[in-house]
């Protein structure tokens, strides 16, 4: 059985490397879908949003943009829409959404541009999904949840994606803290693809 920090060694390596082996493909995907979100929505094509990562320390999370410029500003409007309880956020057909979001969304194409992210160090591919949350906002079980890199991918992204509660998924979360091995990283990823064409919970 490996040791832990082999264990982390050997999964940047292979983050890294996958990365890498993936660029050419992804670059391309990105350039052409963030077109399509400036000719629809002019401004920035990249959604930067302070994340919370390994130890509660804060990086700033790549995505396509797939709102409309200022929608942080519109939130407070549509707080009564709010369909998940706190401190999770989700309006059913948020008008905020472009429609080249909503595809972007559905697809998880929106996501692609965390390859750098991982490239950078910040994220790994498997992993608990980052929050926008403080770390005051977990209780004292939940903060184990950052005791390792955060993901494009994880536990809960290949069962219920958006649709599993805040509780639920930081249960996840730490659940795969305590089960982490190459076998289980490998499996999430095999089983990634399949949950995104399933569009379970994608919105």
């Amino acid at each position: 059985m490996l040791s832990r920090r082999r264990y982390a060694s050997i999964k940047r390596v292979l983050d890294v490397t996958i990365c890498l082996v993936l660029l050419p493909l992804v670059v391309p995907i990105i350039l052409f879908c963030g077109a399509l979100v400036w000719i629809e929505s002019r401004g920035s094509l990249f959604y930067m949003q302070p994340r919370t990562g390994l130890h509660g320390k804060n990086f700033k999370m790549f995505k396509l943009r797939t709102m409309i410029k200022g929608a942080d500003r519109l939130k407070h409007l549509l707080e009564q829409e709010n369909r998940l309880s706190w401190p999770d956020f989700k309006v059913v057909d948020d008008p905020r959404v472009t429609l080249v979001g909503r595809f972007l969304r559905r697809s998880s194409i929106d996501e692609l541009p965390q390859i750098f992210n991982v490239l950078r160090g910040e994220m790994s591919l498997v992993g608990p999904r980052p929050t926008s949350f403080d770390p005051t906002t977990y209780s004292l079980w939940q903060t184990e949840r950052l005791e390792v890199l955060p993901g494009m991918t994880g536990l809960w992204q290949i069962g219920g994606r958006s649709n599993v509660e805040f509780v639920d998924r930081v249960r996840l979360d730490v659940e795969y803290v305590h089960r982490q091995s190459l076998a289980t990283d490998l499996a999430i990823l095999l089983r990634t693809p399949s949950a995104v064409l399933r569009r379970r919970g994608a919105y």
